[in-house]
């Protein structure tokens, strides 16, 4: 069965024991698996793909062995590939007590994992899409309406702009504020900017931009006039990821320099007018080939950072710095 995410609250799902969430908009997909733990209660245990696959026996065991006073598991499986399907495959629903989550990135529509789940009467397949400005600037509107707060257009473009198109950041920030708001029934522009983690300079995305575009000046002056936090580098880990794999997705189809206006200029969902020089630059600088080298080191910074929390400056920095001397060009 497909569902789409905002039939969620619409829809009776308490009956489905096996959820399947797909895409990139990470933020959208927390608010999800929120809602869908409301109706179930238990012991969560979560697991990798990786660990799954390692040991099928085990997992399948977590299912079917239970005791008569044991209470119902609400399994969660993370950073899930096509790989998966294998499992599924091999699960007997006649089995499945309890809850199993599991959440995958990108799914093509030739996904046999896909094509598996929307054919069955017994799980459901919910794909989550990147939102776009509109659908940011609703969130951001509906929780000051919420809260009876008066905001200008200005500092609601801000925080949407600060958010890079990630939800979950933009959700981090609105908590921030309604923390802060306590009684208060204006809130400035002002104090926005002082509020949310960036500076009124620079955000996340004018820093990746320009580390991608080789503007050593502006990387170097960004560093120095943000005060990052350790928090802060986790989201410009997602920021950096984003635009590389956007970049990546574009070089596909580009073989030589005449081809990346073109590129650009039909890409779907349709890039902003300002990102577009930008980009173009990045494209030109960027092969499939390194960019696809790139996302590999982002992934195992990202892994560093987790188990040197205390060094994720220096481990951020010290990237940022590698990317802006790496040697680059469209051809290898």
């Amino acid at each position: 069965m497909i569902l789409k995410a905002f039939e969620i609250d619409k829809s009776s799902i308490s009956e489905f024991k096996l959820f399947i969430i797909y895409g990139e908009n990470d933020g959208l997909k927390k608010e999800i698996i929120q809602k869908i733990k409301k109706n179930h209660s238990g012991k969560e245990i979560k697991y990798d793909e990786e660990q799954i696959l390692k040991n099928k026996d085990a997992f399948f065991s977590e299912i079917k062995n239970k005791s008569l006073f044991e209470e119902k598991k609400i399994l969660y499986v993370q950073r899930c590939t096509e790989k998966i399907s294998e499992i599924i495959l091999e699960l007997d629903k006649n089995y499945l007590d309890d809850l199993l989550i599991i959440n995958c990135g990108i799914l093509e529509k030739k996904s046999k994992l896909r094509n598996l789940i929307e054919k069955s009467d017994f799980a459901v397949v919910i794909p989550t899409y990147k939102d776009n400005i509109q659908s940011l600037t609703n969130i951001a509107k509906n929780f000051f309406l919420t809260k009876k707060i008066s905001v200008s257009h200005e500092t609601l473009n801000l925080l949407v702009n600060r958010s890079n198109g990630d939800r979950g950041y933009l959700n981090s920030e609105l908590e921030k504020i309604s923390n802060y708001l306590l009684d208060k029934k204006v809130i400035s522009l002002r104090e926005i900017s002082t509020l949310t983690n960036l500076s009124e300079n620079y955000s996340a995305a004018e820093l990746v931009d320009a580390s991608l575009s080789k503007n050593i000046k502006k990387t170097c002056e960004i560093l120095k006039e943000n005060n990052y936090s350790q928090e802060d580098t986790f989201f410009i880990i997602r920021v950096f990821l984003q635009k590389t794999k956007r970049i990546l997705n574009l070089s596909e189809n580009i073989k030589n320099e005449n081809d990346i206006e073109r590129v650009v200029s039909e890409h779907k969902p349709q890039i902003f007018w300002k990102d577009k020089p930008i980009i173009k630059k990045q494209l030109k600088l960027w092969s499939h080939k390194k960019m696809n080298k790139l996302i590999c080191r982002l992934n195992d910074l990202e892994i560093k950072i987790k188990r040197n929390n205390s060094l994720s400056l220096i481990l951020m920095k010290n990237f940022i710095y590698e990317v802006l001397d790496q040697q680059t060009n469209s051809s290898s």
